[in-house]
């Protein structure tokens, strides 16, 4: 059987949802109608998105239509979601850009465009929503083609519009299709004309792409519509065209023209060009055809993590046959998995098979080592696919427990919600010791926190992450501390002389001793080092760690009876910490650096932005209308930056940040911030 693996693509609701839930209804597979609004639909299943009506996850439909099998992956539309989108692109042969009648190409549309262009996708644009009001074909049309690429070109056009929308035209075989039966009809008289203008311009453009049809055509020779379908197709796998369609998938009107659109003009995975993967012997790139007799290789490109099913693997096989309940080699674990039953997926409801063959997708339970991104191969040929390039964790927040029983089920809860989404990130903070949590944006944070209280009963808060200050001194000082006590018995004795010298930036903290004639003996050094370490780790200004920093101990003296190892640290300590007071102690905070992609059009509003931030911008390289701008600014201005940056540019940039070093905090900032630390504390 044919198999088409097509990913379904829009900026948030267009519409991509209902048209796969009509297809489904049209292809028979589902008996009613799902919907998005009554929480019906069968690929946003998960109870966020139930509530939320819109798709967090991407959803895998495998069903039958007209003796070809299709796998359509359902992916968010929301910019937070990308990374579910990009596990989707990357094993598929064929996209749908779903488009909305009444609000055009949006900036949704566009990432995702650009992101099936990188991918060297070949695509179809379905032109969705005719019924609504304000909709209109033409001028969303007239978008696609200014804002996406004239090569995209309509294979239908509507009859009527919004509440008198009724049908479609088909360009290919000038035949129009009435009500959601898609019952045959004549071309209205008054399209005729336009229809048959249109028609010219999409067969002009298909049989550019083969020499024979080229003649044909130029000689005036007719060209019948069996050939016009065969041209348009290889124009559409050859990235020269991409066919237009419209409807409502609401109506159910045009969805239909879809299915039998991807089945005809999108490639089948033998029609694609071979994958490649890394030949683990030989360390070469070699080429992987979809042929079932060669030998296993498939890549796991999604992972959910389910309390009550456990985990689910979803994984696209490019050459030979997977098995139920066999063993495959995991190549980037270098281990064997074994695998149980495997199923086909539609939504959540999962359908048990006996075998994947090349070319298909397909689902396995409780895998043990892999995650998303491996390759799952044979063990006499193994290989190695590429992984799959998910977007900058760039927001950022600490996440904390409601309770002492949230703490411990969040570090074994974390783990799994990270393996589900690698587009989320966890670390700890040791200077501030907070747990931090990254991803896309704050709706994308938001709706983890939400998954852990759901999937795994944690409750968890979100809030900004302190910032890593650190102390240090500008100019050299000597401090003196005796530690001496007398009660009775044995007393305390400890007598120290510390010099303390800042070092350059990043140049962290040394301990040196210089003892002459035995002031101090030598086994009460490693004491005294003790009690500066300790010390150094809370500054005197608003008790962050100290850096960039020497401390000799040069002299002391000690008592024969009452000195010990105790007194000593103390000494050392209280020493340090009086040093420290007298060297015109200053605040260190941490400068990240930037590097910012955006369209040239906002290069302004960034850097002009990024004055306010008190950051700086090192360099530019401009290239096609988008420019990458190198900067640097402090991360206590850059806390929100991935939310100011997409309302400043509307979601048309993309930013990657790192720390860089630590520089002084100007002083009229210093002092707010000490207020502000002893009035919430530090780490705690």
């Amino acid at each position: 059987m044919e198999i088409r693996n097509v990913v379904l693509l829009s900026h948030q609701g267009a519409g991509k949802t209902s048209l796969a839930e009509f297809m489904l209804f049209t292809s028979g597979v589902n008996q009613r109608l799902g919907s998005v609004a009554d929480g019906t639909a069968t690929s946003d299943y998960d109870p966020l998105e139930v509530e939320r009506g819109m798709g967090i996850n991407l959803s895998l439909l495998s069903f039958e239509w007209q003796g070809t099998k299709l796998n359509l992956i359902d992916t968010p539309g929301y910019a937070d979601f990308i990374g579910e989108v990009r596990s989707g692109l990357r094993v598929t042969e064929g996209a749908v850009i779903v488009v909305c009648a009444a609000s055009g190409v949006e900036v949704g549309t566009e990432q995702m465009w650009n992101d099936a262009e990188k991918a060297k996708l070949p695509r179809l644009i379905f032109v969705n929503k005719m019924e609504r009001d304000n909709a209109d074909f033409f001028s969303t049309l007239e978008a696609i083609q200014a804002k996406l690429s004239p090569k995209c070109l309509p294979l239908q056009l509507p009859i009527g519009s919004q509440s008198d929308f009724q049908g479609i035209i088909d360009l290919a075989t000038m035949q129009a299709y009435i009500g959601d039966t898609m019952k045959k009809a004549e071309i209205p008289s008054t399209l005729q004309k336009q229809a048959e203008a249109s028609r010219e311009k999409l067969v002009e453009a298909a049989v550019e792409s083969d020499d024979e049809l080229i003649n044909k055509y130029l000689e005036g020779e007719a060209i019948t519509n069996e050939e016009i379908i065969v041209a348009i197709k290889k124009s559409t796998i050859a990235g020269k065209l991409v066919p237009v369609f419209v409807g409502s998938a609401l109506q159910g009107i045009g969805v239909q023209q879809v299915l039998n659109g991807i089945c005809c003009y999108l490639p089948s995975p033998e029609e694609k060009d071979a994958f490649v993967a890394k030949n683990v012997a030989t360390g070469n790139q070699e080429e992987i055809k979809p042929d079932s007799e060669a030998p296993l290789s498939s890549l796991v490109f999604k992972t959910t993590a389910d309390p009550y099913v456990g985990k689910l693997s979803y994984f696209r096989v490019y050459s030979g046959v997977f098995f139920s309940n066999s063993q495959v080699w995991n190549a980037n674990k270098d281990s064997i998995e074994r695998i149980g039953q495997l199923f086909t997926m539609l939504g959540k409801n999962q359908q048990q098979v006996p075998q994947i063959g090349a070319g298909d997708i397909g689902v396995v339970a409780k895998l043990g080592l892999t995650t998303t991104g491996d390759t799952l191969c044979a063990r006499e040929h193994s290989v190695i696919f590429e992984g799959i390039e998910f977007p900058h964790a760039n927001f950022s927040m600490a996440i904390q427990p409601q309770t002492k029983t949230d703490l411990d089920k969040m570090s074994t809860a974390l783990p799994k919600i990270c393996e589900e989404d690698p587009s989320l990130q966890i670390r700890r903070e040791p200077d501030t010791n907070e747990f931090i949590i990254s991803g896309v944006g704050d709706s994308h944070l938001e709706i983890a926190r939400e998954k852990l209280r759901r999937k795994f009963g944690v409750a968890v808060k979100l809030s900004l992450p302190k910032i890593p200050y650190k102390e240090t001194i500008t100019v050299s000082t000597k401090a003196e501390y005796k530690h001496k006590k007398q009660s009775g018995g044995h007393g305390q004795y400890g007598h120290v002389f510390l010099e303390l010298e800042p070092l350059p930036r990043g140049g962290g903290f040394e301990f040196v001793e210089k003892i002459f004639g035995g002031a101090i003996p030598q086994n009460y050094i490693p004491s005294v080092e003790k009690g500066v370490n300790e010390a150094k780790e809370e500054g005197v200004l608003a008790g962050y760690p100290v850096t960039d920093v020497k401390a000799t101990l040069y002299d002391g003296s000690f008592h024969s009876v009452d000195s010990s190892d105790i007194a000593f640290k103390i000494a050392g300590a209280q020493a340090f910490k009086k040093g420290l007071s007298q060297g015109q102690p200053v605040l260190l905070e941490p400068i990240m650096r930037l590097k910012i992609t955006v369209p040239e059009a906002y290069t302004g509003d960034i850097t002009s932005d990024l004055n306010t931030k008190r950051g700086r911008v090192l360099g530019m390289s401009p290239s096609d209308g988008i420019n990458v701008i190198d900067a640097q600014a402090p991360y206590a201005e850059l806390l929100r930056y991935a939310t100011d940056l997409r309302s400043m540019t509307q979601g048309r940039s993309d930013f990657v940040m790192e720390f860089d070093h630590y520089e002084e905090v100007p002083a009229h900032l210093t002092q707010k911030i000490i207020a502000d630390t002893k009035k919430t504390g530090k780490g705690d």
